[in-house]
């Protein structure tokens, strides 16, 4: 996000974006999980500061384009009561902020039907692109929420992909436990995705895979 100082309007939308996606996959769990009673019905849905920001995550926003919240271990999750309800309540949260960015893609498109959607990818967005306030609001907060989405997808830890792709496995193996000591316990994971937000200055890796995979989902409101 620090690479959109330049354009202040869009740099603040930015920032609301990922705070907007920590909350949206904070509720998205906690209601999925109860719904499926996986947790107590009187715990509260709400976002706790404590609970879902990762300190990590969100210095991987600034200095990266976007960030995580804070990672749910497996182990959290009962298996014994369903492999299919766990996978659904590590996949609420990304897929309720891709979701989210998809019906603000549609408005962006309704309201301004002559657009720049054919010509820029997520990380022009994430950079800063310089459009009309409205404009770049909008779209900010589209693309900030995709983009959040489209990263926790991915299948490491501390992302919620892993938890998706732990329990879809039926009998996690030696791989799976190997990646749990190390990307998990022992945070390599944290640590590869903060070098893919730093390297190489002025278009981390980490931007360029999240605009690789969340291209499609601008392009088609071309």
């Amino acid at each position: 996000m620090l690479y959109a100082l330049g354009e202040p309007v869009a740099f603040v939308a930015l920032v609301l974006s990922f705070l907007l996606a920590l909350v949206l996959r904070a509720v998205a769990i906690r209601l999925t999980a109860r719904s499926l009673h996986l947790a107590d019905r009187r715990e509260s849905v709400t976002p706790r500061l404590r609970e879902d920001i990762d300190p990590f995550g969100a210095v991987a926003a600034a200095i990266g384009g976007m960030g995580w919240g804070k990672m749910i271990s497996v182990d959290e999750i009962p298996r014994h009561q369903g492999r299919g309800k766990a996978i659904a309540v590590f996949a609420a949260g990304p897929v309720v902020c891709v979701l989210a960015a998809q019906l603000l893609l549609l408005g962006y498109r309704l309201a301004y039907p002559e657009n720049v959607l054919s010509l820029i990818g997520p990380a022009d967005v994430l950079l800063g692109v310089s459009l009309p306030v409205g404009e770049q609001v909008l779209l900010s907060f589209a693309v900030g929420l995709l983009s959040f989405g489209i990263l926790a997808l991915i299948p490491i830890p501390p992302l919620d992909g892993f938890g998706i792709l732990y329990h879809a496995v039926r009998r996690p193996g030696k791989g799976l436990q190997w990646m749990r000591l190390w990307f998990e316990d022992k945070n390599i994971g944290v640590l590869v995705l903060l070098i893919l937000g730093i390297f190489p200055f002025g278009a981390p890796f980490l931007l360029q895979i999240l605009d690789a995979l969340g291209l499609v989902f601008v392009r088609v409101w071309g």
